[in-house]
């Protein structure tokens, strides 16, 4: 009898323990980490979340940069934690994509749980500003006469850029070429120069160099106009009908995270994204603020899943 009652007594402590550091949480500083590098948009983004979900959790909140492999070594990090909200992970769209590129993931699919969607960017499709195609539909026709002579630029195989353009060419049957590059900056730069044809640029390093003369915009990849360059006109309304592709960011934890912890870390989160300020700042870089349920975070990822799943298989594409 005493030894159940000391057992019991114990259980009892010990649960009385867990709620209350729940109860206490945060009593440190808070680790976001960004699995791609420094001074990017995902990166410059979290830096901005980050200062400002330190003022409402009452701790300091840093970034951490983990990049390489495709934000893999990153989130494989974050998957491994320890599931107590002292790690959090911001992550893009490569998160969807990696595993129909990599044979084996370092971390299981199941390893990570969505807390909330934070914002969605359109790709621009840009051509050089002198370029013969005034609209995607030239580009099109150009396309469709000589099969295989057109080329198209991205910062990688496993990169938006590339699958959006996988995706325009698949809908429209094209046969054109990929020319792949280290990054998103020397890809536009030679879109620039003429080299290669076109490609879906990011808007933030797109919209400066069109604004400027440098580059023209034919198309934006999201189901709506950007607010940024309202007279470019979508790829849905004008040739391929629901046609979308984002560059979208969202934060993670590791699984099994205690639902109060996860709870007060996604209000938080969502207070944030509400402020008029931080709203402001993802406009400035042509990115749709979200503040989403980690229900419907959960559910925008099994789509982004399948979509670009089905692009890697149809495309039959490879890691550069």
């Amino acid at each position: 009898m005493k030894i159940f009652l000391k057992n019991a007594l114990l259980a009892v402590a010990a649960a009385v323990a867990a709620f209350s550091a729940h109860a206490e949480f945060p009593d440190r500083t808070i680790t976001i980490i960004v699995p791609y590098a420094p001074g990017g948009a995902a990166d410059t983004t979290a830096r901005v979340l980050a200062s400002r979900m330190g003022v409402k959790l009452g701790t300091s909140v840093i970034v951490d940069n983990k990049p390489g492999a495709s934000g893999t070594i990153g989130a494989a990090f974050v998957a491994k934690a320890a599931a107590d909200g002292y790690t959090m992970l911001y992550d893009a769209t490569p998160y969807s994509i990696n595993p129909h590129l990599f044979a084996r993931m370092p971390y299981a699919s199941n390893a990570l749980q969505p807390l909330s969607l934070v914002s969605l960017t359109p790709n621009v499709l840009i051509v050089k500003s002198d370029s013969p195609f005034k609209n995607v539909n030239d580009l099109i026709a150009k396309a469709k006469a000589q099969p295989g002579k057109m080329n198209f630029a991205s910062g990688g195989s496993g990169t938006v850029q590339r699958l959006a353009s996988e995706l325009f060419r698949q809908k429209l049957d094209l046969n054109m070429v990929h020319v792949p590059y280290k990054s998103g900056g020397p890809a536009i730069a030679d879109v620039m120069g003429g080299q290669v044809d076109f490609m879906f640029g990011t808007i933030a390093a797109s919209y400066p160099l069109v604004a400027g003369g440098k580059l023209r915009a034919l198309a934006i990849s999201s189901p709506e106009r950007s607010r940024r360059l309202p007279d470019v006109p979508t790829v849905a309304e004008t040739v391929i009908p629901g046609y979308e592709a984002y560059e979208w960011n969202g934060v993670f934890v590791p699984a099994k995270t205690p639902p109060a912890v996860a709870a007060k870390l996604h209000k938080a989160l969502v207070e944030v994204l509400n402020e008029d300020e931080v709203k402001q700042r993802l406009n400035d870089v042509g990115a749709k603020p979200v503040a989403s349920t980690p229900e419907e975070f959960a559910a925008f990822l099994k789509k982004e899943d399948a979509k670009w799943g089905e692009v890697v298989r149809k495309g039959q594409i490879k890691l550069d």
